[in-house]
């Protein structure tokens, strides 16, 4: 009894641990390009913006066909987290944060879906996109209240936390990013995203290209080793094999994504990984560029 109560905590604690940097998971598109104001109203994608938007490669994974609809029955909707990363796709290679932000939310309803160990630590994730989204009301407080002084305010202020070159390049320029410590800052807790995204987006071209016979953990396992783990200490990646051993059987996969077989489901995650491909790729750029990948 004793033992089994050990490995319960132990399982517990990492998944606390893993989930919290693992899945570190509203607005329109065209009223944010065109204000400063965060970009908090009502999103509403259709699929022309995920056509537009989406890769060549997705687009042609969907062959012209609906494929992606709504799962009745269940909270979480590949069909949404699809529209949220494609909206996410702003001007001049850039990456809308809002969007962004929703994604992670959609991905939220995914663990809860895993079952309720899984779910239980879903608030970690939300914390994470509270800090962002906190940052953003501070910034619209500012600066309302900096133009309500002036005679005449600019017409179009740039809000810093529009986007994740906004973002980071004016946490930048404030000094609130430390290449030495850790801190509460946007850029950093985006970077803990980022290296899930990539994770996400591995863990997906597994699902296709590896045999049937692999588990779900062992999917899973192999994506944190090559991305994740690196960046974590040798007690979280042993507690980590706790969590792996624990995730359910591929076919609840399939029943996530509202499909009966393998084959079903390879034109479906083609989509989302050409849209997770993209955001990365951009989004690792702005924090190249800046030399923010290895925050602390």
């Amino acid at each position: 009894m004793r033992m089994r109560r050990c490995v319960v905590t132990a399982v517990t604690l990492s998944l606390l641990l893993f989930l919290s940097s693992l899945w570190l998971p509203q607005g329109t598109v065209q009223s944010c390009e065109q204000s400063w104001r965060p970009c908090l109203s009502v999103f509403t994608p259709n699929r022309e913006v995920v056509r537009a938007a989406v890769t060549d490669a997705a687009d042609d994974a969907l062959g012209g066909n609906d494929i992606i609809g709504e799962c009745a029955g269940q909270q979480f909707q590949v069909s949404r987290l699809l529209l949220h990363l494609s909206s996410a796709l702003g001007p001049a290679s850039d990456v809308l944060l809002e969007p962004y932000l929703l994604c992670w939310e959609e991905l939220i309803k995914f663990m809860e879906s895993l079952g309720p160990l899984v779910g239980f630590f879903t608030h970690k994730v939300e914390e994470k996109i509270t800090l962002i989204r906190q940052l953003s009301l501070e910034e619209s407080t500012i600066v309302t209240t900096e133009d309500a002084q002036r005679i005449a305010p600019p017409p179009h202020r740039s809000h810093a936390y529009h986007s994740v070159r906004s973002m980071l390049e004016a946490e930048l320029q404030r000094g609130v990013v430390s290449f030495d410590s850790q801190t509460s800052s946007g850029s950093r807790t985006l970077l803990r995203l980022h290296r899930s995204l990539l994770w996400l987006q591995l863990l997906l071209e597994k699902l296709v290209t590896e045999p049937e016979g692999r588990s779900m953990g062992e999917l899973c396992r192999d994506a944190y080793l090559e991305v994740l783990a690196p960046h974590h200490p040798w007690l979280v990646q042993r507690a980590a094999e706790l969590v792996f051993h624990a995730m359910p059987d591929r076919k609840v996969f399939l029943q996530l994504v509202c499909v009966r077989t393998q084959e079903e489901a390879e034109p479906v995650i083609h989509v989302i990984v050409a849209a997770i491909q993209e955001i990365h790729r951009r989004t690792q750029r702005e924090l190249e560029i800046r030399n923010m990948l290895d925050l602390p």
